[in-house]
Parts: structure tokens; sequence; C-alpha cells
């Protein structure tokens, strides 16, 4: 693989990190781990529906406008379950993202090519992605990120969920399901254990190591880029951690 696809692909993962790593924190600290999940998924059933019920390109500004609308709705059915189920608010969202992905599988189980497109909402096509395609994310990114760093907690509860459903509809595009919930807990985990005023630097190396390390893998061993990057991210949480971890000892020693 040469530089011109393989720039293109960290760009487009250093544009995911930028956004998934301060959220992806915010939803450890929330304690709704699997929401990225649920709504990638409820993204990924806006596409779906609008290729196999209207007939529309997985591809394109109609699909973008499909699985934000879906992934929108999503986050306002989550926003409604929290004021009232706080208490197993957890809990539905997996049943969000087990009912989004049952809904996909029926609705391609007559489709020839349905298993490849549930292959590319979960795994990506990080590979694919122009320059072309970055602009339109980057611009979005910036005001998610204008308005997390400016407001943050003043956004509410119904401010994060949407913020959140924009932003990760446009990632699942990107990068697929499984690098979307990746680049949001992994970083995350692999920060705790460093004080407050480092964790978003502890969780930043840790993304890029792993989108960098994952695609040289892929290259060197023409292995799928996307499930190689997730290996690569997962396989650097201990490491950081341990270093997190080490840091609060010896400044506790101190």
């Amino acid at each position: 693989m040469s530089v011109d696809i393989l720039l293109p692909a960290f760009l487009a993962g250093l544009l995911v990190l930028a956004t998934h790593v301060p959220l992806g924190q915010q939803v450890l600290a929330r304690g709704i781990v699997f929401i990225d999940l649920a709504i990638a998924q409820v993204a990924g059933l806006g596409v779906v529906a609008a290729d196999v019920v209207l007939g529309w390109e997985p591809q394109g500004w109609r699909a973008q406008i499909a699985a934000s609308a879906a992934a929108l709705a999503g986050a306002l059915l989550l926003t409604w379950t929290e004021k009232r189920w706080i208490q197993v608010q957890e809990a539905l969202i997996g049943v969000l993202f087990v009912a989004a992905a049952s809904a996909e599988i029926l609705l391609l189980a007559h489709d020839p090519h349905g298993g490849e497109h549930l292959k590319d909402l979960l795994v990506g096509q990080i590979l694919w992605v122009s320059p072309t395609d970055l602009l339109p994310v980057a611009l979005l990114y910036g005001a998610v990120l204008t308005l997390w760093f400016r407001l943050g907690e003043r956004l509410g509860r119904l401010g994060f969920y949407l913020l959140f459903a924009a932003t990760v509809t446009a990632s699942v595009q990107l990068v697929g399901i499984y690098l979307v919930f990746g680049s949001l807990i992994v970083p995350a985990l692999a920060a705790r254990a460093f004080a407050d005023r480092h964790r978003l630097v502890a969780g930043y190396a840790t993304g890029i190591l792993g989108y960098a390390g994952g695609l040289v893998l892929s290259a060197l061993s023409d292995l799928p880029t996307g499930p190689a990057i997730a290996c690569v991210l997962a396989a650097m949480m201990p490491p950081i951690a341990a270093i997190g971890g080490w840091r609060r000892a010896v400044s506790g020693n101190a």
C-alpha cells in the first residue's frame, strides 16, 4: 500500500480521535459505555433502511441524512429513557443496540450482498477514504470540539446526546462501528490511571499509536485494516495504563 492510500486513512483516524477521546472519557465517567455502539448501530440501520426501503445508495449525502436522522432519533430516545429509568440506562442502551443490529439483518435478509453491507458497517472502509471525504467531517468535528470545550457540562443531558449522535454518525461512515467503539473507549480506559490534567494527552497518545501501528501492520501483513487497527488499539491499552499507574505511584511517593 502506498502513502497515497495510508496517509488519508491515518488522517481520518486522527480526525476521529480528535472528538472521540474527550467524548469517550465523558462516556466512561457517565457509566454509559455502550452508548457509542448503540448510536453507531442505529446510524447504520438508517443507512440500511434508506437503501432497502427507499433505494438510496449507501454512500453520498442522502445516506448521511438517513444515518443522521436515525442517530438523532436514537439520541432523543436515550435522553428520554435516562430521565425516567436512569438505574437501567446501560441495559436499555444494550437493548437498543441489539434491536438495531437485528433490524439490519432482517432488512438485508434477501439482499445477495447483505453480508458485505454488514461487514462494511462493522469494520469500515478506512483505506478507501479520500481527502475530499475528510473536509466536511473536519468542519463538523471542529464545531463539535468548539462546543464541547467551551460548554462541556453546560450542554446538559440532551446536548451531550445530540452532540454525540452527530459525531458518531460521521465516524461510522469513515471507519466503521468497531473502530468507533475502540476510538472512544480504549483511549479512555488507558488514560484512567493518569492525573486529570494528563488524561487527554494520554488518551490521544494511545489512539495515535493504535492507528499508526494498525495501519503499518495491515500494510506489512496484508491484513484487513479496520480489525488490525482495533487489535493494536487494544494492545496499546495495558502499557499506557501501566505508565499512568507508575506515574501516580512515583508522584505519591515523592
